[in-house]
């Protein structure tokens, strides 16, 4: 009854529903529980060390879902891809030629190491932040340049966490330490699977921060604010 439900309004999905989306679409605001700090640790620690993803465990307020499937229909058809959209309209980059169609952009660069250039990446609010409690921020870091990722599965190899565990500290847990604050109960991490990414072809993680005020998510962000 639900999937059939579900079906019925989201007939050709904007993107890859799993079964979780499904149940909580069927879901109404006040029937969700949104992720606290403890429980987003529980399933960002889980992702090294199972064979399968968790994070498709993490999840969106249902009214924000069905906005965002609707938002994600809409984007398609006047942009084509998210992935044009978010270049054109919030990154304002613009990729190079590409030498074969299947592939994704790709962008000059200051430097191929990710986060060894701040012009090779840029910091936004997420536009469409999972279910959180409200004392979370979810941040986007994407990155001009590429992670090393397996080729199996889509999760990063040691070289590419490490990376981003050292910019995660230097730009988010130190800074928030400069201020008073105790970055390492402050901040994590974490990357989609491939197979999980709503945006692909650009690649990006998610940061998100507690008990950080604005001024600090101004610096972070050089000000940029969510879509209208």
């Amino acid at each position: 009854m639900v999937a059939s439900a579900v079906q019925d309004e989201f007939e050709i999905p904007a993107f890859e529903l799993t079964e979780k989306d499904r149940q909580n679409l069927a879901r109404k605001d006040e029937d969700f529980q949104p992720h606290t700090w403890e429980n987003l640790k529980q399933i960002i620690a889980k992702i090294p060390h199972q064979a399968t993803n968790d994070l498709e465990s993490l999840r969106r307020w249902p009214s924000d879902l069905k906005r965002y499937l609707q938002w994600t229909k809409l984007t398609k058809q006047k942009y084509t891809t998210i992935t044009n959209f978010i270049c054109t309209e919030r990154l304002r980059w613009t990729p190079l030629p590409p030498s074969h169609p299947s592939e994704g952009p790709t962008f000059p660069v200051e430097n191929s190491t990710p986060f060894a250039h701040p012009s090779d990446y840029k910091i936004l609010l997420n536009d469409w932040p999972y279910g959180l409690t409200t004392e979370i921020t979810h941040l986007v870091v994407w990155l001009k340049t590429r992670l090393a990722v397996d080729s199996t599965v889509g999760d990063l190899t040691p070289e590419g966490r490490g990376q981003i565990e050292r910019f995660v500290k230097e730009t988010f847990r130190d800074r928030i330490e400069r201020d008073g604050g105790r970055g390492g109960e402050q901040v994590m991490w974490f990357r989609n699977w491939t197979g999980l990414q709503s945006v692909r072809g650009i690649d990006h993680i998610h940061v998100l921060v507690r008990g950080v005020g604005e001024g600090l998510l101004d610096e972070w962000t050089v000000g940029r604010r969510v879509l209208p």
